[in-house]
């Protein structure tokens, strides 16, 4: 397991002192972790992109346009010039309260590539309107999830398959973490090269995360495989992922975020790029806009670092469902959701847990110090003027 050092900075305008975490992980530099917590849905059909449009949080319009995100400056057999990146989203209840996260990627055309041979363009894959976009989807409620998604289906024309067995979901993670446009020689670029470096003959590449630039490249790859970019001494054991998420305060999957329970607005959800307020309807909307649009989120879901009265990091002691408590007057300032070794995060009431002179401990657990940590991604608007970093127990 990765130990985590710590660094106290003084800032300027307010004096104030700061705890800045530096893990294990990012002093490793770059890895890479199967994730086997994930599985892959292939969707397709004229109505795909309807039928999602309809139900999942982000606005997957975009997947039925033709432009994109440039790639490289000409096609290859294996990558098209062109492609639109990945997108995180959300299937909530009817009440608005999470149900399954998604990450949707649209793989390349065949037209948009050239040939096996390189001398010509791809075949053409037809224009029937039909579209095939891939889901990376929690693994542990993957059954639940087909079923839910059928019986929303009724007369759309789109296939819904499991595709698990085929496709493995990855990512790409750590400290000095660069994508493929470092591939070339002295100061410029092969394109061709880069195209050929980021991709594999079945047109897949690595994608910045949708959610944050912070937790680095993630995409799907068929299961018998190695991703490009991936060093056999640089993959790792994706608990070391789940570290570097704990870090920056970041949740996936329902074992995770609570399945029919959780707000997805305290969960970060809106500054993870999951939620569109522009799209139009979707299953649970009225409640995100409503909160959303109220402007104060009371709760979120913050990082925290248990450790003991002298400061020593508190290792394999607290579990998820664990209260995080005021210490002088045991007021409830949170549950913790997620922990692993010393590290957790919970959702917690951002102005209190935030206060300088905050003290918190774990429920009957009184000599477990709790220090909740902000996340560098968060917006300024998220807390008062008054808040500091560290609420240090």
């Amino acid at each position: 397991m990765f130990r985590f050092n710590f660094r106290r900075e003084i800032s300027k305008s307010t004096g104030i002192y700061h705890r800045k975490i530096h893990s294990g992980l990012e002093d490793a530099g770059p890895m890479a972790s199967r994730l086997k917590s994930r599985s892959v849905v292939r969707f397709s059909g004229p109505d795909t992109v309807k039928f999602l449009q309809g139900l999942l949080t982000n606005d997957v319009r975009r997947f039925g346009e033709s432009s994109g995100e440039k790639n490289s400056a000409v096609p290859t057999p294996n990558m098209a010039s062109v492609s639109t990146p990945p997108m995180y989203a959300a299937l909530l209840t009817p009440q608005g309260r999470f149900l399954y996260d998604f990450f949707l990627y649209s793989p390349s055309k065949s037209e948009e590539k050239l040939n096996r041979t390189g001398s010509g363009p791809g075949s053409d894959s037809g224009h029937d309107g039909s579209v095939e976009l891939f889901a990376d989807v929690d693994v542990d409620v993957l059954d639940e999830l087909l079923e839910t998604l059928k019986k929303y289906r009724l007369r759309s024309k789109v296939d819904i398959e499991n595709v698990g067995e085929e496709f493995s979901c990855w990512q790409r993670y750590g400290r000095n973490l660069s994508g493929s446009s470092s591939v070339g020689w002295g100061g410029g670029v092969d394109r061709a090269g880069e195209s050929t470096a980021s991709g594999n003959k079945y047109g897949w590449q690595w994608y910045k995360d949708p959610r944050l630039e912070c937790l680095g490249y993630r995409s799907i790859f068929p299961a018998d495989a190695t991703p490009p970019l991936v060093e056999a001494d640089k993959e790792t054991d994706e608990s070391n992922y789940l570290l570097w998420r704990l870090e920056h305060g970041v949740a996936e999957g329902s074992a995770e975020i609570p399945k029919g329970e959780a707000i997805p607005l305290e969960y970060n959800f809106v500054g993870l790029n999951a939620i569109s307020f522009d799209k139009g309807c979707y299953v649970g909307q009225e409640l995100i806009a409503r909160t959303h649009h109220r402007g104060v989120i009371r709760k979120r879901l913050i990082p925290l670092r248990f450790i003991d009265s002298n400061g020593k990091e508190v290792n394999q002691k607290i579990a998820a469902g664990a209260e995080v408590v005021e210490s002088g007057t045991g007021k409830k300032m949170g549950t913790v959701s997620t922990a692993l070794g010393s590290r957790g995060m919970g959702v917690m009431r951002v102005e209190e847990a935030f206060k300088p002179s905050a003290e918190l401990t774990v429920k009957d657990l009184e000599d477990v110090k709790v220090e909740a940590i902000r996340p560098t991604w968060w917006p300024a608007e998220w807390f008062q003027q008054n808040q500091s970093g560290v609420a240090a127990a």
